[in-house]
């Protein structure tokens, strides 16, 4: 699926704009990661690509058909969300959980087929968490939470994954789980948009990436052509190094004290 993002602009009723003027687009299986400091708009325009939010102008559109033209069951079907945080309510067990992402695909007077439950099984098997599936939600840790997130959403069956700061709640080690789990994800066909404060991760793992300051996308390229020290310092108001590091293999960007 491409997605098309077309001179978008958002503002809440006080006429607050939050970013305006946007324009991207994204193939199948690419993976398009959005730095920017906080408050420069990365969530808003992900609920606004999810459909949460009605853009006041410009367009979203899922290989050429309008995002306006689409029911919620419809997006859903296409689009994923996994949120900065979620707060587990109801003690369901994580196969349950999983098994949720399957909404979009049963009636309102319902219940999951064995079709579902075989999605739900193998997503499960996909992210890695075949041992959690009876534990109730509720009682595993915060990584483990996140990683049953992802088994939901990829039961849902989206072509394209909105995920928004997937690693800020994670220790060091789940942090690189995630991402390696993000890549996984990209070569199987779903297409990524993630955003991110570390701008380091995105040596891991983006195709493309986009600058949000402002409201407004300063550019968008390849890590290497826009993880630069002077880009950066734009985004951040902090001095950084980029640097090669042997041992690692690759590039790495490092905050620089300011004092």
């Amino acid at each position: 699926m491409r997605i098309e993002v077309r001179d978008a602009s958002f503002s809440y009723p006080d006429h607050k704009v939050i970013f305006d003027g946007l324009s991207f687009s994204l193939e199948k299986g690419e993976i398009l990661c959005i730095l920017g400091a906080n408050g420069a708009g990365k969530s808003t325009l992900l609920n606004s690509i999810g459909g949460l939010f009605q853009l006041s102008k410009g367009d979203i559109l899922f290989d050429g058909q309008s995002i306006r033209s689409l029911g919620q069951l419809e997006i859903a079907k296409r689009v994923g969300y996994v949120p900065q945080s979620h707060l587990p309510t109801f003690p369901y067990s994580v196969f349950e959980f999983v098994l949720m992402g399957r909404t979009p695909y049963i009636g309102t007077f319902s219940s999951p087929s064995d079709h579902d439950r075989a999605i739900a099984e193998e997503a499960i098997e996909t992210i890695g968490i075949a041992h959690l599936k009876h534990k109730p939600y509720t009682e595993i840790s915060g990584g483990e939470m996140q990683l049953a997130m992802f088994a939901r959403v990829v039961a849902q069956q989206p072509e394209l994954l909105l995920l928004d700061e997937p690693t800020s709640h994670l220790d060091f080690g789940n942090q690189i789980r995630t991402l390696e789990l993000i890549g996984n994800l990209s070569q199987k066909g779903f297409s990524v948009i993630i955003t991110s404060h570390f701008p380091d991760h995105s040596f891991l793992l983006s195709n493309k990436i986009g600058i949000l300051k402002d409201g407004r996308i300063i550019d968008i390229g390849s890590v290497d052509e826009m993880i630069t020290e002077e880009n950066m310092k734009k985004i951040y108001g902090i001095d950084v190094r980029v640097a090669y590091f042997e041992q690692a293999g690759r590039k790495i960007c490092v905050p620089l004290r300011q004092n």
